[in-house]
């Protein structure tokens, strides 16, 4: 019987996604456009917003940001690194804008966005139970402000790496700074919020379970709807006895 040739079956090379966009981008394909952007949109958000902390701003470098790599899809080389790519362009518009004086404000993170800064800031012990974030719209609104207020260098940094959990290497190779640099700015960044946040949360302790408002006056109503009710009206059982 004649011996069977062995023969090494080679590795079918798997298209990465960012691979498979850009061609078809190239290709003219208007629905890739559509996925592109989906893909994109928060990550280039985000960034744009971390320089200019303004919402309105950010999202016109987005669409920008899009327009410019749409039409010059030709210019990209690739076949990797697509996402970097249009980083760049809006990291460009937005730090152009910012010398041209855009506005900025405090606004404009959502709120997985916080959250997300919020665990990083605790060190990543576990989530974030509803008693940790209690009064979380005054935290969530107090880290916002505190970020928008961090120095360019910081916020760009933290964004990126605490938000958008880019790791070292690609925040560094995005902002165009070693990576030592880009762990000495997330350390100082980190600082500064935990500072700004503790001295916050002093402020916001004595607010905490606040009965004020329309709650007390439900109570108020309550109790004085039943006692105008008189004697007559049936009263609850007593919890411990069971007996009215």
């Amino acid at each position: 019987m004649p011996e069977l040739a062995l023969t090494t079956i080679q590795p079918v090379a798997v298209q990465p996604r960012e691979e498979i966009l850009v061609a078809r981008l190239k290709a003219g394909d208007i629905q890739a456009l559509e996925a592109v952007m989906r893909q994109y949109n928060r990550r280039l958000y985000r960034l744009a917003w971390s320089v200019l902390r303004d919402p309105v701003e950010a999202e016109d470098v987005v669409q920008e940001t899009y327009v410019r790599a749409f039409t010059r899809i030709g210019g990209f080389v690739g076949p990797r690194g697509f996402g970097a790519w249009l980083a760049r362009i809006a990291l460009n518009e937005a730090r152009g804008r910012l010398r041209r004086g855009a506005r900025q404000s405090n606004a404009g993170l959502d709120e997985p966005a916080t959250e997300a800064a919020m665990l990083f800031l605790n060190g990543g012990q576990g989530p974030l139970t509803p008693e940790r974030l209690a009064a979380s719209s005054e935290l969530r609104a107090a880290l916002e402000s505190a970020i928008a207020d961090l120095p360019d260098e910081f916020r760009s940094v933290f964004v990126l790496r605490a938000v958008e959990e880019l790791s070292v290497a690609e925040t560094a190779e995005l902002l165009d700074i070693p990576p030592a640099t880009v762990k000495t700015r997330l350390h100082r960044a980190r600082a500064l919020l935990q500072r700004r946040l503790q001295q916050q949360a002093r402020q916001l302790l004595p607010e905490l379970l606040s009965f004020a408002g329309a709650r007390c006056d439900r109570i108020v109503a309550g109790v004085l709807a039943r006692l105008a009710a008189g004697p007559g009206r049936a009263t609850p059982a007593d919890p411990d006895t069971g007996k009215e």
